[in-house]
């Protein structure tokens, strides 16, 4: 009876603040009766911070203290202007603290939550394949990655091919052009890249792995943490810009051009699976080692790697498919480098930046296309050649 009847009173004194908050004070007061004042967590409470009744006063009390001070300041004529007390500061300093900290607190309870799924599916994943370093590095890795680069590469090569849904050739960046794709040289881009996945890919996986820290059953089957996932990708990323703008430009110098990069360039509208159409010397030089040194690098979890894989050739299939999808990355300036030769030589466009090879390209109609969209609506029409 106590406590209802003290809940009743704090209710009552706590009516300005709104129905949601007199609710929810009620409640906490029944749940959980203590001073007032005090942040109270756990699931039965609903908010952050409780009042203090005590600071709550009729307006007749609060008007005296005020004419009070207004006398003894010697400003009878003047009203002075309401000021918190230390009570309420704190209570609104502790609310502030408490509101900035939430963001983050759920961010660590749903990290540990998805963390430990993580670790579940992939000790039951483990369970499945083996948990061998050796052939998980290599025969794992080399399927993994054939099935990523497969899976994205077929889905644009039907669209080439069968030319539907023919909505989406609203999205082509060259319309026009591969509209169907010519069949024999698709059959020309599908040996080549299956040799270079085979003879150079497959081998360049077994040196990683030998090249990379003691790789034990151990460390496979523990997962990393968040924070060492998020700095291993961004140095991988990193080198990759730096590695592949460099090779790329390399490979275009005039000397060496035609006897290497110039199969690759024999798109000049590219779809996706052409990505890996090159030859294989600069399959190693400028499509694999720019990915295979950061991993090296950071000497990362075997699941990192898959992802950075992934994210890799994703990217690099998306911009090679000639399509400008929403939601996903922009092939602007690589069909640009495509269709030009000497212009966007990176991935990230920050070197070509630096080194003025991009200034053609900003000056283009298609630097204005160069976006995520967001929208169903085709850069083209939004931004049209005339």
């Amino acid at each position: 009876m106590a406590t209802e009847k003290q809940s009743h009173n704090q209710t009552e004194r706590c009516q300005h603040r709104g129905s949601a908050h007199t609710e929810a004070f009620a409640r906490c007061a029944r749940t959980q009766p203590q001073q007032p004042g005090v942040y109270r967590s756990g699931p039965q409470h609903s908010h952050l911070f409780i009042c203090k009744p005590c600071t709550i006063r009729p307006r007749s009390v609060r008007a005296s203290r005020l004419n009070g001070a207004n006398a003894r300041s010697g400003q009878s004529g003047h009203k002075l202007p309401h000021t918190y007390t230390d009570t309420q500061t704190d209570a609104i300093m502790s609310l502030t603290v408490e509101l900035f900290d939430l963001p983050a607190h759920q961010f660590r309870v749903f990290w540990g939550a998805s963390g430990s799924m993580w670790q579940s599916l992939w000790d039951r994943f483990l369970d499945f394949t083996g948990d061998n370093p050796l052939a998980l590095w290599t025969v794992g890795s080399y399927v993994y990655t054939s099935l990523i680069y497969w899976s994205i590469g077929l889905a644009y090569t039907l669209l080439d091919v069968t030319g539907r849904p023919a909505v989406l050739r609203r999205y082509k960046v060259q319309p026009g052009t591969n509209e169907p794709v010519d069949p024999a040289r698709l059959r020309t881009v599908i040996r080549q890249v299956l040799f270079n996945q085979f003879c150079t890919g497959l081998p360049l996986l077994f040196l990683m792995y030998y090249l990379l820290p003691g790789q034990t059953r151990d460390t496979i089957r523990q997962l990393p943490t968040f924070v060492t996932v998020v700095w291993q990708l961004g140095v991988c990323i990193l080198i990759e810009e730096v590695m592949f703008y460099y090779s790329h430009r390399l490979l275009h110098d005039g000397r060496i051009y035609r006897y290497i990069h110039k199969r690759h360039h024999e798109w000049t509208a590219p779809i996706a699976i052409t990505a890996m159409y090159a030859h294989p010397v600069e399959n190693v030089l400028s499509n694999l080692l720019p990915i295979a040194v950061g991993v090296w690098t950071t000497g990362c979890h075997i699941s990192v790697a898959w992802l950075w894989f992934t994210l890799a050739i994703s990217n690099t299939l998306h911009v090679h498919s000639g399509y400008h999808l929403p939601l996903l990355p922009s092939p602007e300036q690589h069909d640009y480098h495509h269709l030009k030769f000497n212009q966007c030589y990176g991935v990230l466009g920050v070197l070509d930046w630096l080194h003025g090879t991009s200034e053609m390209f900003h000056r283009s109609k298609q630097a204005k296309r160069d976006y995520i969209m967001t929208s169903l609506e085709p850069v083209r029409e939004t931004h049209p050649d005339q």
